[in-house]
């Protein structure tokens, strides 16, 4: 459970070591609550986006507080869960506790290498191909089907024939321009630099509006009706179908369905994307990233199973689609149910 505050995948494997299947089965079936790594980024920026900058009691940020009720909230439902599967579903007496300690000898850097390419091999002929089939899957949903984009490409010719009169050759001139200052901050200002950052800008309008015309983008609307109980709008849909793959993916999602381009892992990035967040309202005025929406869309990833890998070592590990497939459904059903009752219960109480 311990290592599963990392990835829920080592946290899964070493259930392994539990000598009673039952118990080891529900172990595997609570681990991923467990708030993982990759949920760090999409706190990280809806925190930024949407949650107070200011301090309880005079020295308690909201900011902290919101991050640490976040991995308690796991915590605790993970070891309620865990109650309840051992009483219902998986029912059986619990075992004492003994741990032997083998004796530890030096090891064999021949026989550590050997093992380590033994279950790397194992690995990937098992869960690897799961993992790829499913992340190939996601990406052909995320960029088909392929927009024209002519619009765009004109645009772009027009901006370089603007700025540079007698140009021949657009396409050569804002590949010129892509080499000299793609992923460098600009401290000048002259015809090339003004150039570059509309190319650049139009090249982020270009994949936001092919990410949302996508499968995905039409997954996210056909989803709404159900996620829009929880306070969320389709661009948060297609952000929750595109992280099946991994949580994470939610923001460089996001990243594109607003225009901010590519996400990166700097500080600047997440606080353009969460300006940009804040930026964001209805029709009626208000606005898409609420406090109350950013809480409610954090205790959706708290519990929500959005991890492909996770899904392919369960099965690898029980053997069988069975568990993995029931584990996706408790936990999305239980992510859904939490997460209206945080939004519907926060707007009683006028939030």
């Amino acid at each position: 459970m311990l290592s599963s505050f990392a990835c829920a995948i080592p946290g899964v494997m070493a259930t392994r070591t539990i000598e009673n299947p039952k118990d080891r089965l529900v172990t595997i079936l609570v681990a991923p609550l467990m708030s993982c790594s990759a949920r760090l980024p999409v706190y990280t920026l809806l925190i930024a986006a949407c949650i107070p900058d200011s301090r309880a009691f005079g020295f308690l940020k909201y900011s902290g507080l919101t991050m640490l009720a976040m991995y308690l909230l796991g915590i605790v439902v993970a070891l309620f869960m865990a109650w309840l599967f051992k009483k219902t579903l998986l029912k059986g007496p619990t075992p004492m506790l003994i741990m032997e300690l083998p004796p530890y000898k030096r090891p064999l850097l021949r026989v550590v290498l050997r093992h380590m390419w033994d279950r790397s091999k194992l690995f990937l002929r098992r869960a690897g191909t799961v993992i790829l089939g499913i992340n190939i899957l996601l990406w052909f949903l995320a960029t088909h089907p392929r927009q024209e984009m002519g619009r765009f490409a004109n645009e772009k010719s027009g901006v370089i024939y603007q700025s540079f009169p007698g140009t021949g050759d657009a396409e050569a001139k804002i590949e010129e321009l892509r080499n000299k200052y793609q992923g460098k901050t600009m401290t000048e200002t002259n015809a090339e630099t003004l150039a570059w950052q509309r190319i650049e800008q139009l090249e982020k309008e270009m994949q936001g509006e092919q990410l949302r015309y996508s499968y995905a983008g039409h997954l996210g609307r056909f989803i709404e009706p159900v996620i829009k109980p929880l306070g969320f709008d389709w661009k948060i849909g297609i952000g929750i179908v595109a992280s099946f793959a991994a949580r994470e993916v939610f923001v460089s999602t996001m990243s594109l369905v607003y225009n901010v381009g590519e996400s990166s892992d700097s500080a600047e990035a997440t606080q353009s994307l969460a300006q940009t967040l804040r930026e964001q309202t209805r029709p009626d005025g208000t606005p898409v990233y609420s406090t109350l929406v950013a809480v409610t869309l954090m205790v959706f990833y708290v519990f929500a199973l959005q991890c492909v890998s996770t899904v392919a070592i369960v099965r690898r590990e029980t053997n069988s689609w069975k568990w993995p497939v029931f584990q996706w459904l408790y936990m999305g059903a239980l992510a859904w149910v939490l997460a209206f009752l945080t939004y519907q219960g926060g707007k009683l109480l006028g939030l």
